[in-house]
């Protein structure tokens, strides 16, 4: 198991379906993962519970993943060097802009490419490097 494989990945996605098959898929690559079904509740985990990264949904009810993610950046601490992925069906050139104007640090579009995702979170910062 590479060290980045210890990561802690929050998963804010509202379809319990899929938020439920990508925690089993991580966690059978030895990621430890929690999971978020809306926005409000990604807030919270992210602050109670710290995750080295965080794979959201964009459109979510009630607290968008626009909004969730700015108000995690926002927050003291971890808020500022978590790793935040959008994982969304949105893919068009302004979508890209406003998840990239929000704050996340990367956008990806459904169906997931677990390739391209274990890239990304095998380039994040090892955990306790913040």
């Amino acid at each position: 198991m590479s060290e980045s494989a210890r990561l802690r990945i929050l998963i804010a996605e509202d379809n319990r379906d899929a938020a439920d098959s990508l925690k089993a898929l991580l966690e059978a690559l030895g990621y430890h993962t929690q999971v978020a079904y809306d926005g409000e509740s990604a807030v919270r985990t992210a602050a109670l519970w710290r995750p080295d990264a965080i794979i959201m949904d964009i459109g979510m009810p009630g607290i968008s993943g626009y909004d969730a993610t700015r108000q995690i950046r926002a927050q003291e601490g971890a808020g500022a060097r978590v790793l935040i992925i959008a994982l969304t069906g949105w893919g068009q050139e302004t979508d890209r802009q406003q998840s990239a104007a929000a704050g996340f640090d990367h956008h990806l579009v459904k169906p997931l490419d677990l390739a391209v995702l274990r890239r990304i979170l095998d380039s994040a910062p090892p955990p306790g490097a913040a």
